[in-house]
C-alpha cells in the first residue's frame, strides 16, 4: 500500500554560503530518503527553502553595505546553486520572503493569540543609550549566565549551547560599539509554551526517536517557559495587530512555518492551490523532518507546540532524525577562519557523487564525524573505483567482448550461482531497511558489500577460463548473467546516494527508462531479460592521485594562515579618520619594478592629475593587464615616499587573500570621486 511522505529539511539561513558540514546534517540524508521513498512507489513531496529573516541578516547586510533583501537574494541564489551542484531532488526550494509566507505566519500568530497561548507584557530589554535604541540579541555580547563563558552571544552560548534571553546575560555590551547596555521597559508578545507542557510531554513520550533527540527535547520541555515572540526591528514579518509599527515576529517563530508556506507556493506553481492540504492536513501523511542537532528544540518542542495551538489541524512531525556535527579535519567548518573547502575548486576536480558517497559513508548519525582529504581519497579510490567501478567495468567489458554485446541467457545454475543470487536479494533487503530507518552509513556499507560480493564471485567463477571451451560456455554465460543481476541491484541500492553514477550504470545495462522511475520491489524480484542489448561500457570513476590531495591539504593550511585575524589596532577618533583623503583612481598602466618579485609601479588617473604609486602586491599576479582599467581606492594625501629608488605618490588599498591580494574595484565611480 502506497503512502504519502512529506519530507522537510531545515531551512538554511540565507546569511552565508553552505558547506559540506551543513550537507551532512539536514540535507543529504533527506535527499537520499526522498529518492528511496520514490523508488518504493510512495507519493513523495520534498520541501526546503531559504530562511531569510532575523537580526543576523540585518547585521551582516549592514556590515556588507547591502540592504537585507539584497543580502538574502545573493545567498539564496548561492545556496540554491550549491544544492543543484550536489544533485538534490527537492520538489520545491522556496524562501521565506515570498509574499505568501506573510499570511500563513500571521495566521499562526492570530490563532495562538485567540486560543490563549500568547500574552502581551511589558518587559525590560537591553537598550543602548549611545545609539538611543533597543538592541536585538545578535547585536549583544556578554557573559553566559549558565557556564560563565565571557564571549557569549545574545541568544545562545557557543561554548555550552545554552539558549536564553539576551537580558539574562551578565555584563551585556553592544557588539558594535562595545558600550555598556541598560535594561529599559518595552512592550512585547510572548508564546506561553508552559501552557502546552503537558501536551508536549504526552506527545513526545510516544516517539521512538533517537535517544539524543528525545533526551535533548525532554530537557527543553521540562524547563519550558514563556518565550518572546516579537522584537523591535523592521526586517521581518510584521505583527498583525494595530499600533505595533516596528514590531516583527521573531525568526525562530516564522522560519518553521516556512515549511507550510513553501508547500503552499509549490501548490500554486503547480496550478493546484489546494494541493498542499493533501500533505499538511492529512493525518495519514508520514512527515519526516531532517535537521542538525542544533535545531532540535525548535523542531521537537517549539514548532510542535505552535501547531498544537492552531485551529487548523496541521500535520505534526512523525520522525525527526537529527544528525550530529560534521567537521573538517578535526575542527568545525569556519569560513572566517579559513577552515573550509573552496567549493568552486572542488567541483572542478571532483564529482557530486564522490562527495555524496564520502559524506554518506561517514555520516554523523550518532556522534560527530569529519571530512578528511585522505579519507575522501581512500573512499573514492578503494571503494567507488576499486570495488564498485571495478565490478561494473570487468563485467560489462567481458560481456561486450564475449557475450555478443547482450545479456546472456541464464540456465542450469550451480549451487554457487543460486547462493550468489540469494545473497544479492538479502543485501537489497538490508539496504531497504537501512534507508527506511535513516542509516546512511549502513546503506553505504551495504552498497560496497554488494559490490565486493560481485567481485569475489567473479574471481571465484573465473569466466575467462570457462570461455575457452564450448563445453563450459553456458557456465560463463551464467556467471556474467548473475553478475549483471548484481549490477542491476547495485544500481538500485546505490541510486539514493550516488544518483548520477547509478543512472549511468542503469543505462549501460540496456535500460531506456530512468531508474528514478523504476520500482524497488520490481527490480529486486524480476530477473533482467536475456538478450537485452548492452551499450558501450563507460568508466564511472577515476583515480584521485596523491598530489591532488596533497595540494588540497596545503591549500587548507594556506587559507588558515591567510585568514588569521590580526588584532584590531587601538581606537582612533572620527577626526583621525577625516584626515584621510581616499579617492577613486583609474589604473592606466602597470609594470614590474626591476629586481623585485612583489613591487609594482602603477600609473593612475585621479581625475585632476596622474600619479605614480608603488605597491608590493605583485607576487602572485601573472597577467598585469588584468589590472588595467580598474577603479581602485588610493590614499591621496599620503606624503611622497621613495621605494627602491622610485617616488610613490600615495597608497593603493588592497586585501590580502589566500592566493595573493585583491583590489576593490569601484567601477561605477569616476576617477577623483571621494571615498567616505
Amino acid at each position: 500500500m502506497h503512502r504519502k511522505v512529506l519530507i522537510t529539511s531545515a531551512l538554511p539561513y540565507a546569511n552565508g554560503p553552505l558547506h559540506f558540514g551543513h550537507i551532512a546534517g539536514a540535507y543529504l540524508p533527506a535527499d537520499c530518503f526522498a529518492r528511496f521513498e520514490r523508488l518504493k512507489g510512495n507519493e513523495v513531496l520534498y520541501i526546503c527553502g531559504s530562511d531569510e529573516y532575523g537580526i543576523a541578516i540585518t547585521l551582516s547586510a549592514e556590515l556588507a553595505g547591502r540592504t537585507p533583501k539584497q543580502h538574502v537574494d545573493m545567498f539564496h541564489d548561492i545556496n540554491k546553486k550549491f544544492f543543484e551542484q550536489l544533485n538534490f531532488s527537492f520538489d520545491h526550494f522556496s524562501r521565506t520572503t515570498w509574499p505568501g509566507h506573510v499570511k500563513t505566519t500571521q495566521q499562526f500568530f492570530k490563532d495562538l493569540l485567540a486560543n490563549g497561548y500568547i500574552e502581551e507584557k511589558v518587559t525590560d530589554q537591553l537598550f543602548s543609550e549611545q545609539d538611543q535604541k533597543f538592541l536585538a540579541d545578535r547585536y549583544v555580547t556578554g557573559t553566559c549566565p549558565k557556564c560563565g563563558f565571557p564571549n557569549a552571544r545574545g541568544d545562545e552560548c557557543p561554548k555550552c549551547g545554552a539558549s536564553y534571553e539576551a537580558t539574562d546575560l551578565i555584563n551585556p555590551k553592544s557588539k558594535v560599539t562595545g558600550s555598556t547596555l541598560i535594561k529599559k521597559p518595552t512592550k512585547h508578545w510572548f508564546m506561553r509554551f508552559d501552557k502546552l507542557k503537558g501536551k508536549l510531554n504526552d506527545w513526545i513520550s510516544k516517539k521512538p526517536w533517537k535517544s539524543n533527540v528525545i533526551n535533548f527535547a525532554k530537557g527543553y520541555i521540562d524547563d519550558v517557559k514563556p518565550r518572546a515572540i516579537t522584537r523591535d526591528m523592521q526586517w521581518g514579518i510584521p505583527l498583525p495587530l494595530p499600533d505595533t509599527e516596528g514590531k516583527v515576529l521573531y525568526v525562530w517563530f516564522d522560519a518553521p512555518i516556512g515549511y507550510i508556506s513553501a508547500t503552499q507556493e509549490w501548490a500554486q506553481l503547480k496550478g493546484k492551490p489546494d494541493a498542499w492540504k493533501d500533505y499538511w492536513l492529512d493525518s495519514h501523511t508520514y512527515h519526516v523532518q531532517f535537521i542538525g542537532k542544533d535545531n532540535i528544540p525548535f523542531h521537537a518542542v517549539f514548532f510542535p507546540a505552535m501547531i498544537m495551538g492552531q485551529n487548523t489541524p496541521y500535520k505534526i512531525v512523525d520522525d525527526l532524525p537529527a544528525n550530529e556535527f560534521y567537521n573538517l579535519e578535526g575542527r568545525q567548518f569556519s569560513k572566517s577562519d579559513g577552515w573550509t573547502i573552496d567549493l568552486d575548486s572542488f567541483f572542478k576536480q571532483f564529482t557530486a557523487d564522490q562527495i555524496r558517497y564520502a559524506i554518506a559513508s561517514n555520516a554523523p548519525e550518532n556522534q560527530d564525524s569529519e571530512f578528511t582529504w585522505k579519507d575522501f581519497q581512500t573512499r573514492c579510490n578503494s571503494e567507488l573505483l576499486g570495488k564498485y567501478g571495478n565490478l561494473v567495468n570487468r563485467t560489462l567489458v567481458f560481456a561486450h567482448n564475449n557475450c555478443e554485446r547482450k545479456i546472456p541467457e541464464v540456465k542450469h545454475l550451480h549451487e554457487v550461482d543460486l547462493q550468489f543470487l540469494e545473497k544479492i536479494k538479502q543485501l537489497a533487503g538490508e539496504a531497504e531497511d537501512a534507508y527506511s530507518t535513516f542509516r546512511l552509513r549502513k546503506a553505504s556499507s551495504i552498497v560496497m558489500e554488494l559490490a565486493q560480493l560481485g567481485n569475489v564471485y567473479f574471481d571465484a567463477k573465473k569466466p575467462w577460463i570457462a570461455n575457452r571451451s564450448a563445453l563450459t560456455h553456458q557456465d560463463m554465460f551464467n556467471t556474467i548473467g548473475c553478475c549483471i543481476e548484481c549490477l542491476k541491484v547495485l544500481a538500485l541500492i546505490s541510486f539514493p546516494i550516488i544518483p548520477t553514477s547509478a543512472e549511468k550504470l542503469w543505462t549501460m545495462l540496456g535500460f531506456h527508462t530512468p531508474i528514478a522511475k523504476a520500482k524497488w520491489n520490481d527490480i529486486v524480484i524480476s530477473a533482467i531479460e536475456a538478450n537485452q542489448a548492452l551499450p558501450e561500457p563507460q568508466i564511472l570513476f577515476t583515480k584521485i592521485e596523491d598530489d591532488v590531495i596533497q595540494k588540497e591539504i596545503e591549500k587548507l593550511k594556506q587559507m588558515v594562515a591567510m585568514n588569521k585575524t590580526t588584532p584590531l589596532k587601538e581606537q582612533i577618533s572620527i577626526e583621525d579618520v577625516r584626515k584621510l583623503d581616499l579617492r577613486v583612481a583609474k589604473v592606466l598602466h602597470v609594470e614590474r619594478v626591476p629586481k623585485s618579485k612583489k613591487m609594482l609601479k602603477f600609473t593612475v588617473d585621479l581625475g585632476s592629475e596622474k600619479r605614480t604609486i608603488l605597491s608590493g602586491i605583485g607576487d602572485n599576479i601573472e597577467d598585469l593587464s588584468t589590472l588595467i582599467g580598474k577603479h581602485v581606492v588610493v590614499v591621496a594625501n599620503l606624503k611622497t615616499a621613495v621605494l627602491m629608488g622610485l617616488e610613490s605618490q600615495g597608497m593603493i588599498l588592497s586585501a590580502q587573500i589566500s592566493d595573493g591580494y585583491q583590489l576593490p574595484d569601484l567601477h561605477k565611480a569616476s576617477p577623483g570621486t571621494e571615498v567616505t
